[in-house]
């Protein structure tokens, strides 16, 4: 067995895994913990694609990003589990039935999967040529070329739906003190700076 070989089948083995210990732990810190693992491994199974780029992306954004964020959220979070598992047996039967479900389609689905030859032949578009470019720079001219403007816009989409959560879910609290940015932006300097005449020896009161 070749080194690669051998690589491939250690990052696939323990990406199955830490997937299968992710809904089999019963500790949540636990199953985001195994989470980051089968992150990690995915990521090195990426980098022996030579996909270096999504290797880098999803070790940087997943797990240090999303992945911690759960890790952080569970942690600080006083979640009663015992709580939450209380009505588990009253809805396993349904929620067997639709595992059961979504098994059968998948099974039918993969087992009448059919791959067209004459798609395989013929590319979708003409392709950049990417001689001499590593994965990431053949992604970023595609990406800041040809896409430019869907990249563009899906960035403005994100940024809508940031502020669109932030609005949705801001909230007024007794006894926090909020600013108001009109009142801020209207302040003069008459209004901010105050000139007083202080006598010799003797204090300002406030």
């Amino acid at each position: 067995m070749s080194a690669a070989a051998a690589f491939f089948y250690l990052f696939a083995g323990v990406t199955v895994a830490s997937g299968f210990m992710v809904i089999a732990s019963r500790n949540p810190v636990a199953s985001v913990l195994y989470l980051i693992l089968a992150f990690v491994n995915a990521a090195g199974l990426f980098v022996m694609m030579g996909a270096e780029f999504l290797a880098m992306i999803l070790v940087v954004v997943y797990v240090g990003a999303v992945a911690v964020l759960f890790l952080f959220v569970v942690m600080m979070l006083d979640v009663d589990f015992a709580q939450l598992r209380q009505g588990f047996q009253r809805y396993l039967p349904i929620g067997a039935l639709i595992g059961a479900v979504f098994l059968i389609e998948l099974v039918l689905v993969v087992g009448t999967w059919n791959i067209d030859p004459d798609l395989l032949q013929a590319p979708l578009g003409p392709l950049a040529s990417t001689e001499g470019l590593t994965n990431t720079q053949a992604l970023g001219r595609v990406l800041y070329t040809d896409y430019v403007f869907y990249f563009q816009l899906a960035g403005l989409i994100l940024l809508t739906a940031m502020i669109g959560a932030i609005v949705l879910t801001l909230r007024d609290r007794p006894g926090v003190k909020r600013q108001n940015i009109a009142v801020q932006n209207a302040r003069t300097q008459a209004a901010a700076v105050e000139t007083r005449k202080v006598p010799s020896r003797q204090g300002v009161e406030v």
